[in-house]
Parts: structure tokens; C-alpha cells; sequence
């Protein structure tokens, strides 16, 4: 599954999870030792060279009619600025990016991270199949580069699921802090770094080739039936 090949950034872990956990905000979700002492790493050297905070926020639902934004604001008042906060809600499989200041926006590409497709290939595919107009063709095919919700549209059972939810939000983490240290002229040694990502992309570029080797096949085919009659 494609999920699994984010699970060797988290195994080759020595340290001990320390017992305060700071960038791991909150956790209902994954309870990985391991998961939440690389994403303290993670967090520890982007606030150690950019001085930004970068959280991780996990709940498995929302109170009432409250929203993932509604959430990150109420967890903005016990946090100092700068601070960058990235949640999920399993529920709903919903998940934000929200900062402060507002100016922290500029330091990455929150619609790439949350882009519900990884390749340009799937881009495509996706406009194709679900675009209801041209512009929303154009909205959809220009946007890529998701390292989130690809891996949690996955399809899971039982204990593969919260693996996949810490894969998903260990390389959206990873990607979110890398970009900032990037905005910021440095570079993170603790990260995930594009090597995930690009494993990510090749797997989904053979899944979308199939399906377009398979159109253009039907379609060949429904042309040469057509000439033939």
C-alpha cells in the first residue's frame, strides 16, 4: 500500500519520545511513540532556526457545530506568536493549516499541502472526472502536490488505518515545516525532505498512466469498431 513507504521515516528512531511533548500538540489519534518523537524533532529544529512554531494537532472529533478553524483558534490563545498549526479531525477526515501571524501564510503553499491530488497526472484525471465547468477544470487540474490527503484517501482496515493517518500527517508536517525553513533560507536535517514525496509521485504516476493507457485503449478501439461498420 502506498501509505507504507512513509513508515520507514518513523522506524529508524534511537531516542527516547521525552515525556513533555511541545510541537505534538495534541494526539487522540495516533499514539506512536515513535511518530510523536520525530515530529518533536521536526518541530524542535524549525523553532531552534526560524524561531516559528510549528504544531500538530489531533482529535478524533469536533463539539457540536465547532470547525477545524474554530479549533485551531481556541488553541491560539495558549500559544505565542509565531506559530504555525496544522490539525486534523479523524471524524471528519478533516484537515487546516491556520498561522499567526498572518503573514506566516507567505512561508508556504497551503494549497499544495492540501491538495487532494500528489501528481500533475492525477490533477488531470481528477479535472477530468469531476470538473463541473472550465474554471473548475482550471482549479483542479493547476492544483497538485498534495502530501496529506492522498494517503488518507487510502483505503484501510483496523490497525492499517492509524498507521496511515501517522504516515499522512508526518509527511504533511514535514513538508509544511520544510517549506518554512526554506522561506527562511535554511534547511532541516531532521525532516522527511523530498524523498518521500517523489517515492509518492512515481507510485501515483504509474496508478494515473494505467488509467490513461486504458482510455486511450477504449477509445482507439471504439474508433476502429466505428470505421469498421
Amino acid at each position: 500500500m502506498i501509505f507504507t513507504r512513509g513508515l520507514a521515516a518513523l522506524i529508524p528512531i534511537c531516542f527516547a519520545f521525552p515525556l513533555y511533548a511541545e510541537f505534538l500538540y495534541k494526539d487522540d489519534v495516533v499514539h506512536n511513540p515513535k511518530f510523536a518523537a520525530q515530529i518533536e524533532s521536526i518541530g524542535q529544529e524549525l523553532k531552534a532556526k526560524t524561531g516559528i512554531s510549528l504544531y500538530l494537532v489531533m482529535v478524533r472529533s469536533l463539539e457540536g457545530n465547532q470547525s477545524a478553524v474554530d479549533l485551531e483558534k481556541s488553541l491560539a490563545h495558549n500559544l505565542h506568536e509565531p506559530f504555525v498549526v496544522l490539525s486534523f479531525v479523524e471524524a471528519q477526515k478533516k484537515v487546516d493549516i491556520f498561522a499567526r501571524p498572518q503573514s506566516l501564510y507567505k512561508d508556504f503553499d497551503k494549497k499544495q499541502i492540501l491538495s487532494p491530488s500528489a501528481t500533475f497526472i492525477g490533477a488531470v484525471v481528477t479535472a477530468a472526472m469531476f470538473a463541473r465547468s472550465w474554471d473548475d477544470f482550471k482549479e483542479i487540474f493547476g492544483n497538485y502536490g498534495g502530501t496529506i490527503l492522498p494517503i488518507l484517501a487510502e483505503k484501510t482496515k483496523g490497525a492499517d488505518t492509524v498507521k496511515k493517518y501517522s504516515v499522512a500527517m508526518y509527511n504533511g508536517y514535514s513538508d509544511l515545516a520544510d517549506q518554512i525553513a526554506a522561506s527562511h533560507g535554511v534547511k532541516l536535517s531532521s525532516s522527511a525532505g523530498n524523498g518521500s514525496k517523489i517515492f509518492l509521485d512515481i507510485l501515483r504516476l504509474v496508478f494515473y498512466g494505467i488509467i490513461l493507457y486504458a482510455l486511450i485503449i477504449l477509445i482507439r478501439n471504439k474508433l476502429r469498431k466505428g470505421k469498421s461498420e
